[in-house]
């Protein structure tokens, strides 16, 4: 039926457009002819022209009618065409090029377009020229009544205080209507609550939440969903509708005092519980939240405020009483407090329905524990004579049982704290006495603790025990210092010497005079001059010293005092031992005189060094070897005495080319000998090799200077047919001489061969001029 009733709405308005157009068409006819018998003149404008209207959301079967247009130049001979350009032209709108009529072919939407703007012309069909200017006119889309309301932000969220009162605003809520709003009532909305009430409610013109009940509590309904609906067409039946969602919660406030669950909260405490430690808890409750639900806890009242304490748990909130102070079960064995829980922020709009504070009482009961013994003092202090003999009472302890029971108490010392055992215990009556003699000396205090337990049980308590050992006149006077002084050999009688020592004493040359009270220390003073530390550098002087105590003890001790030598300022140069005072310094001269002396010290050092590595050079200045108990052989043989190209003769007549002294390398003789006669030097012609041999064996053995080895010297070259013989200085053992070699025997294995040479060349003498002598 609605259907229906819009399709003849639009048929209407069609059929009072073209009314309109014919009613336009037949006036203008009129002004055209104008009255009989006057010449009627063309105006220059001949449109039937007017502004169109199409309904919105036509569904038909067939193209709706907008108009018609129609031009006074058109006879109705179909030589005219009309042509329709602009928005939609061709595709939305069409138009009959003969008739004019202008139809829709497609559902319009007012919503994605509300007006088109179309240009009309009358052109020669023939020709296509114009036989009328373009003109303008606009086709307008009617609303219809076809978007309902909409809430573009839903759901919505808000938040009231609780306890608000009635027609709080709590939020407001905005639909939209796509329609004309200009154009019936299509797009004014109404706002009503379809959920929500009573609790509730929304003015129907702005859409505005209000709270409709009074004291509203968050404790019983913290959330309310709320239904809101917009409707269009001012509400009437048949309008379009939508609808949203509203949360509503109730925030908290300080509306409820704190209340504690119990009125009396029983608790209990051993006795050997330290301070500190926890007896109980108690919480109050409140139902508000956040800072509107904080208590504080407070003790305000009881018997026990001096032995008990309160604090709050940060995290759980509740009240914790803590012990203070040890408690006695023999002393009290019950405690009452009483604790008050208040809430610290009090809003002033209900502060009426305060107060916002409760308090509960708390009963703490004592229970009884097995304690350790107490000492009647917290320590003990006590005095001793030294070397007491042992046994010597020295103090006595007293602990008792606090417990009912009152058991029986035994004492006892521990040994790490009396480690050398100078102290023992009475294990019932508790008297300190002395193991042994002490020495104050030694030690002066004694530091101990004594332990007590009850019988049959495992707790025991400890008390310090200091233990001073009193002074006795047992140690005899002696020097505190060094008991040697030095004196000046110019001292003048009467004065002071340069020591102070402890004591008495009197000589004929020296006097100690009394002591000084305040420091125990005395002057010594030359009775006479006339010292000399060449006649006597050292003097000692018997001391005997005594002290005041009681019984007097007295000592005698030696003073040595030495005599030494003095500038004028009696400064102490040098004593007869060692210097004892050093001169302040030393010239610039005398450092540099005591450098020159070490620079030319250092010079004959080095010379010395040089000297004894010469010595170490070898016998034969061309063989850097030892050759002692070394043949070297040569394979060689030469070709005799007629080969003179590969040796000299001259050089074994004369090696050093002088005075036909071949001298020692390896030690330099301390005398010098003449040549004997007969051993002058051969001439540089001869060429008798065995009486240059020979002489050169004779020098050596009478040589007193020559090492006790012999010098094998090794000629490569030696001719054939030669007349000298054998070179070897072995056989020089047949020469007689005078020195004794039975010493190379002790020295070892490297000397053997020699040893045997000499060594035993006597002894085969010896034999063979016995064998004669038989």
């Amino acid at each position: 039926m609605k259907r229906q009733g819009l399709g003849l709405l639009r048929a209407l308005l069609v059929l009072l457009g073209v009314a309109a157009l014919c009613h336009l068409s037949l006036h203008r006819h009129r002004q055209r002819t104008g009255k009989e018998g006057q010449v009627l003149h063309r105006s220059k404008r001949g449109w039937v022209w007017n502004q169109f209207f199409v309904i919105e959301e036509y569904t038909g079967p067939d193209p709706v009618l907008v108009g018609r247009l129609h031009s006074d130049v058109d006879s109705g001979t179909g030589y005219i065409k009309y042509i329709l350009s602009g928005e939609g032209a061709g595709t939305i709108f069409v138009i009959d090029d003969k008739t004019g009529n202008i139809h829709a072919t497609k559902t319009l939407d007012r919503e994605e377009q509300a007006q088109y703007t179309l240009t009309a012309q009358a052109v020669d069909r023939d020709t296509n020229k114009p036989l009328e200017p373009p003109s303008e006119f606009i086709v307008k889309v009617q609303d219809i009544n076809d978007n309902p309301p909409e809430f573009l932000h839903g759901p919505y969220y808000a938040r009231v205080p609780e306890m608000s009162n009635v027609g709080t605003s709590v939020m407001q809520v905005t639909a939209t209507d796509a329609d004309d709003p200009t154009y019936g009532n299509s797009a004014r909305l109404v706002y009503s609550i379809l959920q929500g009430q009573p609790y509730f409610s929304v003015e129907p013109q702005t859409g505005i939440i209000r709270t409709a009940l009074p004291n509203m509590d968050r404790e019983a309904r913290q959330e309310y969903d709320v239904v809101i609906q917009a409707k269009d067409m001012g509400g009437h039946m048949g309008g379009l509708s939508g609808t949203t969602e509203v949360k509503i919660t109730l925030t908290d406030v300080n509306d409820n005092p704190p209340k504690f669950t119990e009125s009396v909260y029983p608790m209990s405490v051993s006795e050997d519980k330290v301070p500190g430690e926890e007896v109980g808890r108690l919480k109050a409750k409140d139902p508000d939240l956040g800072d509107n639900g904080l208590v504080n806890y407070r003790l305000i009242d009881g018997d026990g405020l001096s032995m008990f304490e309160l604090s709050t748990d940060s995290e759980t909130r509740e009240a914790v009483i803590k012990l203070k102070k040890m408690v006695d079960y023999e002393t009290k064995r019950m405690y009452t407090l009483k604790v008050e829980g208040s809430n610290p922020h009090i809003d002033p709009q209900f502060i009426a329905w305060g107060p916002y504070k409760d308090e509960a009482t708390i009963k703490i009961s004592v229970k009884d524990a097995d304690e350790p013994p107490v000492f009647v003092a917290p320590s003990y202090t006590f005095e001793v004579e030294e070397n007491a003999p042992e046994g010597t009472p020295v103090g006595r302890v007293h602990a008792k049982d606090t417990d009912v029971a009152n058991n029986p108490v035994r004492y006892m010392i521990p040994r790490y704290t009396d480690v050398e055992q100078f102290f023992s215990v009475n294990a019932e009556d508790g008297m300190i006495t002395t193991t042994r003699p002490l020495d104050r000396e030694a030690q002066l205090w004694h530091n101990i603790s004594v332990s007590a337990t009850e019988i049959g049980h495992h707790q025991d308590t400890k008390v310090r025990v200091n233990i001073k050992v009193k002074d006795v006149n047992d140690n005899s006077p002696e020097f505190a210092t060094n008991n040697e002084v030095l004196m000046c050999e110019t001292v003048s009688p009467g004065k002071p010497n340069n020591g102070q020592i402890d004591g008495m004493c009197t000589t004929k040359r020296l006097k100690l005079i009394a002591p000084f009270p305040t420091d125990s220390t005395a002057s010594i003073y030359v009775l006479r001059k006339g010292f000399s530390r060449l006649t006597q550098d050292v003097y000692y002087l018997p001391i005997e010293i005594n002290d005041n105590g009681f019984p007097a003890l007295s000592s005698t001790n030696t003073l040595t005092i030495r005599v030494c030598s003095c500038d004028s300022k009696d400064t102490i140069l040098s004593c007869n031992v060692e210097p004892y005072v050093l001169p302040a310094g030393l010239s610039t001269g005398a450092l540099i005189a005591i450098l020159a002396c070490i620079v030319i010290l250092l010079a004959i050092v080095v010379l010395f060094v040089a000297l004894r590595r010469q010595k170490k050079e070898p016998l034969i200045v061309f063989e850097e070897e030892d050759i002692r108990e070394n043949i070297i052989t040569y394979d060689d043989e030469g070709g005799g005495e007629e080969d003179t190209e590969a040796f000299d003769i001259a050089t074994l007549q004369n090696p050093d080319g002088a005075n036909g002294f071949l001298p020692r390398k390896d030690i330099k003789p301390e005398l010098q000998y003449p040549l004997r006669p007969g051993m002058g030097p051969t001439a540089a012609n001869s060429v008798d090799v065995d009486d240059f041999i020979k002489s050169r064996i004779a020098e050596a053995d009478s040589d007193p200077t020559a090492p006790p080895y012999d010098s094998i010297q090794i000629y490569g070259y030696e001719g054939r047919g030669s007349l000298a013989g054998s070179l070897s200085s072995l056989e020089s053992v047949t020469t007689e001489s005078d020195l004794d070699y039975d010493y190379l025997q002790s020295w070892g294995p490297r000397f053997k061969k020699l040893a045997d040479l000499y060594g035993t060349k006597d002894c085969s003498i010896d034999d063979a001029d016995d064998g004669e002598d038989s």
